[in-house]
């Protein structure tokens, strides 16, 4: 009995851990194409929610044309109301309040985004400042933003919004009674 295995046995395990081997490489190979794609979308999609907080900043609507999809049937949302086309979120909700301001700040924070082939979310921390022109009085609110995106020809657009935020009110402190004995 030869406790070594036939020379053809031996070339046959090398070549099978050698192919091995490479389908271990190309999988990983093919896993951190995936791994990078995904992470170059939602940089794309932390783009477009930015730019979309200094078109409501500047009370331009260019990011908007350029990141919306326009479609019959669009509505966008807001704490209760809603915009029905993209035409109608700009005339509507954007310049008009860029317009009623003096100063207006928009900022989405704590990003998430969620990609699935061509269809991704994003959800967000929503917060905004404003001076009121006419009255000089002061506007503040805090909640959520989230945007659904599909991306047609290559390129992420927004299809849905939907937002939600209260008032941020000062509070006077509030001091605690002592215990009773």
């Amino acid at each position: 009995m030869n406790p070594l295995p036939a020379r053809s046995d031996r070339k046959h395990s090398r070549m099978r851990v050698a192919c091995y081997a490479v389908v271990l490489f190309i999988s990983q190979l093919f896993s951190s194409t995936a791994v990078q794609a995904q992470r170059d979308d939602s940089a794309a999609l932390i783009g477009i929610i930015h730019a979309i907080e200094k078109g409501w900043e500047e009370g331009d609507g260019q990011p908007f044309r350029q990141y919306f999809l326009d479609f019959e049937g669009a509505r966008y949302v807001e704490s209760g109301g809603q915009n029905t086309s993209l035409t109608d979120l700009i005339e509507h909700h954007v310049v008009p309040e860029s317009d009623a301001f003096d100063g207006f700040d928009v900022m989405f924070s704590n990003i998430e985004t969620h990609i699935e082939g061509d269809f991704a979310w994003a959800v967000a921390d929503f917060e905004y400042k404003a001076v009121v022109k006419s009255d000089k009085s002061r506007k503040q609110g805090r909640g959520y933003q989230t945007f659904l995106f599909r991306r047609v020809d290559g390129n992420w657009m927004v299809v849905h919004t939907h937002s939600s935020s209260r008032p941020v009110i000062d509070e006077p402190s509030h001091e605690h009674a002592a215990p009773h004995e």
